[in-house]
């Protein structure tokens, strides 16, 4: 198999399905098991350290999903914003922080699943393959930051007139095929986990707001009815 045809079937082919298998699923879903969005919270059966793993997960990721979108959406503002060299290093720095951030919070994540049996039991296979597939995606994005930093810039000048020749539909793979191959894998498991989305319980982003990010503590009590002998 040739580079070039590798290239056009990981940055042409595969994003265009997993964009269609994110909108034609989250539609379908939505119409049909419009219950079905839901986190599906396991809070009530353990809290203490879902709050210290969901919290800062969320926080962490929702930061690096905005700086991702806004990089794409005005990357001549951000490479003006680059051109101080203080203001390169803050934001730089505030990066690595919050991916540093998610990932605690997804490793908090999945430990507290594998050592708390009643949680582990309600956590379905789909969940083990999305934090296997978020794992590798935040390490891979620490691991970028750490080993080719400046990435907001070069964000700005390669990856986001890629992405944008994708929403073209006029794909040019010129501007990612001389990445590293780390970047290569990082982008290749974004467009992954969006074709994976619409069947995970992620698609509760979608429809509602995340209150429990700065909500007090829940309480849940059991009451249950007696039997009379």
């Amino acid at each position: 198999m040739s580079q070039h045809f590798l290239d056009q079937f990981l940055f042409v082919a595969l994003p265009y399905v997993c964009l269609f298998t994110f909108f034609l699923m989250t539609i379908y879903r939505y119409r049909m098991q419009s219950f079905s969005y839901s986190s599906l919270s396991s809070q009530f059966l353990e809290n203490k350290h879902h709050f210290w793993a969901v919290v800062p997960f969320h926080y962490g990721i929702l930061v690096i999903t905005a700086g991702h979108l806004l990089a794409f959406a005005i990357p001549r503002s951000l490479l003006a914003w680059n051109s101080v060299p203080w203001r390169l290093y803050v934001l730089e720095i505030s990066a690595l922080a919050f991916g540093i951030l998610t990932l605690i919070g997804l490793v908090g994540i999945v430990v507290r699943r594998l050592g708390n049996s009643k949680v582990r039991m309600v956590t379905t296979p789909t969940d083990w393959i999305l934090f296997a597939m978020l794992l590798a995606q935040t390490v891979s994005g620490v691991c970028i930051a750490l080993f080719y930093p400046w990435g907001s810039s070069w964000f700005a000048t390669n990856m986001s007139p890629y992405l944008w020749s994708i929403v073209k539909l006029s794909p040019e793979v010129s501007f990612v095929a001389a990445m590293p191959h780390l970047v290569k894998l990082h982008v290749v498991l974004a467009f992954l986990t969006i074709g994976f989305f619409p069947f995970t319980r992620l698609v509760h982003i979608l429809v509602i707001p995340n209150p429990y990010l700065w909500r007090k503590t829940q309480v849940v009590r059991w009451y249950g009815r007696k039997h009379s002998p």
